[in-house]
């Protein structure tokens, strides 16, 4: 028999959640904006401080919904030292890669940390992974050298050494999720997760940024402002996005995030992307996609 259709309320329930995935792809293309427009007049280390400390003040609307500050009880702080020491690794890299690399480029750059979460869970995890997934890694990084295009891309090749921060800052983002899913299974809640990292990295990065500091001008404080706020916004839609429906339905989705970032690189900086960058780009997001196709199918045999 098959199972009986969803309820209205059901299927009103899940449009809402993928209205806020796309908000959250769109809301974060934001954050990556003003990160590209500070560019390289700000040390990488004063935006990632900024970045976590003004997003605080949202972040703390969510603890007050969750329970207030006995939220933040947590018998797991050597996690959530490793969680935030990956995640701001990954943020080095992606603020590396706005400031230097086309904003849309730097997205798609980002999605290759399915690949390495697979990659990685073979070696840390000692999970088996079939050649099906491993197939979908390898055109995966395919994708990255056409986006990249070391041959005969002349001047519009893109400079190795920013690529690599890039995807090393994605190896970063595998190894946080891994972290968060080994603090998810142990019961850490969500709300300490997430809260514990803007408090520790704004704290860490903050005292990165003592020898490099330089004083931000009115533009700049209103941009570092905005990724901040912009960036808590994000994570309260994703959040809600993800109580809101399956996993296995809104993932697709934070997929939109290329198409944003592409229209805000075209709109303010004349970053149009050439049929290298579209094809290394629908390269990238199939293999990431048939990775989490392989993962939904592999759930359902449990």
């Amino acid at each position: 028999m098959s199972p009986p259709p969803p309820s209205d309320s059901l299927r009103a329930a899940r449009t809402r959640a993928i209205l806020l995935v796309i908000g959250a792809s769109a809301t974060f293309a934001v954050a990556a904006a003003g990160v590209k427009a500070i560019g390289t007049a700000l040390p990488v280390a004063q935006v990632v401080m900024f970045r976590n400390l003004f997003a605080l003040p949202i972040l703390f609307v969510l603890l007050a919904r969750a329970g207030g500050w006995s939220a933040l009880a947590t018998r797991h702080p050597g996690q959530h030292a490793q969680r935030a020491l990956w995640g701001m690794f990954g943020m080095f890299g992606a603020f590396h890669g706005y400031a230097n690399l086309p904003i849309a480029t730097v997205t798609a750059l980002g999605f290759t940390m399915p690949l390495f979460l697979t990659a990685l869970s073979v070696v840390l995890l000692k999970e088996q992974v079939g050649w099906r997934r491993w197939s979908a890694v390898v055109v995966g990084f395919l994708g990255v050298l056409i986006m990249v295009r070391p041959v005969g891309g002349g001047e519009a090749a893109l400079p190795p050494l920013s690529v690599a921060i890039v995807l090393l800052g994605s190896v970063g983002w595998a190894l946080a999720m891994m972290t968060i899913r080994r603090m998810g299974d142990a019961g850490e809640s969500g709300v300490a997760i997430v809260i514990w990292f803007a408090l520790i990295s704004a704290t860490a990065s903050g005292i990165a940024t003592i020898p490099v500091w330089v004083t931000p001008d009115a533009t700049q404080w209103a941009l570092l402002v905005a990724i901040g706020l912009a960036s808590a916004l994000a994570q309260l839609q994703m959040t809600a996005a993800y109580r809101r429906g399956e996993t296995t339905l809104l993932a697709p989705f934070e997929y939109s995030g290329i198409i944003w970032t592409m229209m805000v690189g075209i709109g303010i900086w004349a970053e149009w992307p050439d049929w290298y960058d579209l094809l290394g780009f629908t390269v990238l997001v199939a293999a990431g996609l048939y990775i989490w196709h392989r993962e939904v199918v592999r759930s359902a045999r449990r």
